[in-house]
């Protein structure tokens, strides 16, 4: 660890003596302690809850208030759990995973604790009408995994039970129920999958106000086949391994993936049809259409109520909110009203009433809160005041033609008649992987620190994401992957033809896959960029799947002990495709050592290695956070501050 800190040591001083660093570090303090920030709630039966940090609060509290109270705009919060108590108690540096309970009464419930931000978690029972955590009751220590409730007396648990009931890609293989009052290892085996699985996980459904314990097991990362647990054991959901299934009012609602023939039907990939749950699982397959989107739309999310379906559509990736009702056999729709350009998505639901909360977001306008009532209507409920001054910004939706042909959209927010010299200080951000969406929303901090100064920021909607559905993603995968490179590297230079920066002004930032992107970005294009934010990163792909959760990504990217999938891996894999005497810009690695699910050592050793070629990088890892940016507001706001103050030295 002396290389680390010996590295944040010398990043810390350098940015620290820049000129901006101060004012970046309390813009953003100031932003993440803002008591006019939207307290989301979460619907748990007759309360409403929120996990809340500022600055009295570091770590944070979780707490509740009354429908009533909460709906007129004036809640008297009760604090139910503080966090920051907890870990000073403790002496551990606790970080709330948030909780589960037992519906309908939601008294009992499940709360998960991190070490610094990890995945592994610990778990334990809470009472919620006592506020405090129960004596002898339900303990599971740290663990990646998890449990869910099956009656008040037992748990469905997914845990680590000892050797041999890990899966290499370091989650649970073992669900067992386990009763109250007995020790966990006398726990009954209810399903076991392989040691080569992704998981399997311990859940529910709930429908019309019972449970309905299930067992996700996962034999790859896009795979999931569905158990119902009975009390003669379990039965398979016969569905498609890469549908996502969703109860609602009686109905089992299913996302398609891909293709599904069934009978003399076929439905189609990227599609939601639903049929009766009890019909489906006595064998019946008449399913209905609820939803099938053109080729410009994706269905981006499917949540419910206790009658409805919410579907998050995608448009040319601009977010919708849409509301599905079965009546008389016949699935019916309407679309919610917000503004355009944006984006729509869910908040929090209730599977007893037709009560939910959503948001509406877009580059430019703040997040605003909205709330659907039982009888249908819907009204505003609290806008985030403006974080940023945003006049004379503008949105432009773009498309840069990659190198197949294939047209890639991307926005740009900047200044009205900005100069097209090439000149702008521009930030381009891309993710481009596991069928996930970038879509528009209000970055208080992006644009506090850099559009509010002058800068302009770019989102590609790259292959390999999500945005147009399952076929964009699977475009991007396994050997296929470079497509998504090429996409990026497009856009990049689109916006360089366009007059809007030019290699000297642009900047390129990601994250996780987000972080592998722009690491293969500047080691095939390091003429191309003038600053590189790489973070929480994969960069060796040659031992990605031996460290911590990389295993279970093989479906994404491919196996690199298979030589055929090296093969393809080896072309653009960063950390072997570094090369003597190139000139590559000076890159950021930012990881944080809590990091328990992309290791730490890929940002470490990238590093090392451009510092022996002779290349200077700057290093920072936060020593909490989890794969993430850090814990507390104090640490986030040092990881932003550095990361914008790196940013405007080089591309101003």
């Amino acid at each position: 660890m002396a290389w680390v800190e010996e590295h944040n040591a010398a990043t810390l001083f350098e940015f620290r003596q820049h000129e901006m660093f101060d004012s970046l570090y309390e813009r953003t303090l100031d932003i993440l302690n803002s008591d006019d920030r939207i307290a989301y709630p979460s619907i748990r039966g007759n309360a409403l809850y929120n996990f809340w940090q500022d600055a009295e609060h570091e770590r944070g509290i979780l707490r509740r208030t009354s429908w009533e109270e909460y709906l007129n705009g004036e809640p008297d919060w009760q604090t139910v759990i503080d966090i920051d108590a907890l870990a000073e108690a403790e002496d551990e540096n606790w970080v709330y995973k948030g909780v589960s309970c037992l519906a309908p009464e939601h008294r009992h419930c499940l709360v998960r604790l991190s070490r610094g931000g990890a995945d592994a978690v610990e778990i334990r029972e809470f009472d919620m009408t006592e506020m405090a955590f129960v004596d002898d009751g339900f303990f599971l220590p740290e663990s990646k995994g998890g449990a869910a409730w099956m009656d008040e007396n037992s748990l469905l648990v997914s845990t680590n039970f000892g050797e041999g009931t890990m899966t290499t890609s370091g989650y649970p293989r073992v669900v067992k129920r386990w009763e109250r009052g007995t020790d966990l290892s006398s726990a009954q085996l209810v399903f076991e999958g392989e040691e080569t699985d992704v998981g399997s996980w311990a859940g529910s459904f709930e429908m019309d106000g019972d449970i309905i314990p299930v067992i996700s097991h996962s034999p790859r990362f896009f795979e999931s086949f569905y158990h119902i647990v009975t009390d003669e054991g379990t039965v398979q959901v016969d569905i498609q391994s890469d549908a996502s299934p969703n109860l609602v009012s009686g109905q089992l609602a299913l996302y398609l993936r891909s293709d599904w023939t069934v009978g003399e039907m076929t439905y189609p990939g990227g599609s939601l049809i639903a049929m009766d749950y009890e019909r489906f699982m006595a064998g019946e397959r008449n399913f209905e259409m609820v939803l099938e989107p053109d080729d410009r739309q994706t269905i981006d999310g499917v949540s419910s109520t206790g009658d409805y379906l919410l579907v998050n559509l995608l448009d040319n990736v601009q977010g919708e909110l849409h509301r599905f009702r079965l009546e008389d056999g016949e699935w019916i729709g309407e679309q919610i009203p917000a503004a355009g350009f944006g984006n729509v998505s869910v908040a929090s639901t209730d599977s007893n009433t037709n009560r939910f909360f959503f948001t509406y977001t877009s580059f430019l306008q703040p997040t605003t809160l909205y709330f659907a009532d039982n009888d249908g209507t819907i009204r505003e409920l609290h806008r985030l005041p403006a974080m940023f001054d945003a006049e004379g910004l503008t949105v432009q939706q773009f498309e840069a033609t990659s190198v197949d042909g294939t047209e890639v959209p991307y926005f740009v927010v900047h200044r009205e008649n900005i100069a097209l010299d090439g000149s702008n200080p521009t930030l381009l951000y891309g993710y481009g992987g596991f069928e996930i969406s970038l879509t528009p929303s209000y970055g208080a901090t992006t644009g506090a620190n850099w559009l509010e100064r002058g800068g302009v920021y770019a989102v590609a909607n790259i292959r390999g994401g999500g945005e147009f559905g399952p076929e964009w993603h699977r475009s991007a995968q396994l050997e296929n992957r470079q497509r998504a490179y090429d996409d990026f590297i497009a856009v990049a230079e689109d916006l360089i033809e366009r007059g809007i920066t030019s290699s000297d002004h642009l900047g390129i930032q990601g994250g996780s896959n987000g972080g592998l992107l722009v690491g293969v970005a500047f080691t095939q294009r390091p003429d191309l960029f003038n600053a590189v934010v790489c973070s929480v990163p994969l960069l060796d792909m040659q031992r990605y799947n031996k460290l911590l959760a990389g295993a279970s990504w093989m479906a994404e990217y491919g196996n690199p002990d298979v030589p055929e999938d090296w093969a393809y891996i080896q072309e653009y894999s960063p950390y072997h495709n570094l090369s003597e005497g190139t000139d590559y810009p000076r890159v950021l690695f930012t990881t944080t050592t809590r990091d328990d699910r992309v290791h730490p050592g890929h940002a470490r050793k990238m590093a090392a290695r451009m510092e022996n070629m002779g290349n200077q990088v700057y290093y920072f890892e936060n020593t909490e956070g989890g794969h993430g940016a850090g814990v507390t507001p104090e640490q986030r706001a040092t990881m932003t501050a550095v990361i914008y103050t790196y940013l405007w030295d080089r591309l101003q």
